[in-house]
C-alpha cells in the first residue's frame, strides 16, 4: 500500500543510494513510467493506466513508479495526478478554499508541521472509519447511510476534537523544543 511508510522507505532509498532503493522495490509492485508517458507494470508485463494505479491504491497493493530511464521515483508525482484527476473528474474533495491554504504553507516555516498535522489527523479518520466499518458489519448501506446522514455534525465533531488535541499537543512540544517552557 502507497502510505506513509512507504514514502518514508522511499525516501529513505533516495537518500542510501540505488542499492537500498532496489530493496526497498523487491517489496513493491515496480511499475516503469516511459518517456511517452505509458506506464509499464513489470508484475503484469503489461501497459497499464492511471485507472490501473488507482486500483492499486484502492485494493492497498505496495507499488513505487519509477523513471524508465533514470530510475527516479516518481510515486508522488502519478499519485498526484490521480487525485488531480479525481478531483476534476466528479465531486471533490478539496474545496478552492483548503488547497489555497495548502499552497500558503509551501515554502512557509510551518510546511514540515502542516504536513506532518495533516497526515496524523487522516490516519485518525481512517481509524476512526475502520472502527465503525468494523462496527457496523451487518448493516446495510441503506441504513448505514440513514444513520450516517444523521449523526455527520456528531462525528464531524468528535473528529474535530481529537485532531484540535493532537494540534494542542504538537503546539506544546514545539513551544517546549525552542523555549523549554510548558504551555499555559
Amino acid at each position: 500500500m502507497v502510505d506513509v511508510q512507504s514514502l518514508n522507505a522511499r525516501d529513505a532509498g533516495a537518500t542510501e543510494g540505488s542499492s537500498a532503493s532496489a530493496r526497498a522495490d523487491d517489496a513493491r509492485r515496480v511499475i516503469k513510467k516511459y518517456p511517452n508517458r505509458r506506464l509499464y507494470d513489470t508484475a503484469t508485463s503489461s501497459y497499464i493506466t492511471l485507472g490501473d494505479v488507482k486500483a492499486l491504491v484502492m485494493r492497498g497493493e505496495p507499488f513505487v513508479v519509477r523513471d524508465a530511464r533514470s530510475g527516479e521515483d516518481l510515486t508522488r508525482s502519478i499519485l498526484l495526478q490521480i487525485i488531480l484527476e479525481e478531483e476534476t473528474a466528479g465531486v471533490p474533495l478539496f474545496s478552492e478554499k483548503m488547497l489555497a491554504s495548502i499552497i500558503r504553507f509551501y515554502g512557509h516555516a510551518m510546511q514540515g508541521f502542516m504536513g506532518s498535522y495533516l497526515e496524523r489527523n487522516l490516519q485518525l479518520f481512517l481509524e476512526l472509519q475502520q472502527k465503525m466499518a468494523e462496527q457496523a458489519k451487518e448493516i446495510t448501506p441503506e441504513l448505514w447511510q440513514q444513520w450516517l446522514s444523521a449523526q455527520s455534525p456528531l462525528m464531524l465533531g468528535q473528529a474535530f476534537a481529537q485532531s484540535q488535541k493532537a494540534f494542542l499537543q504538537m503546539q506544546e512540544q514545539m513551544l517546549q523544543a525552542f523555549t523549554g517552557k510548558r504551555a499555559p
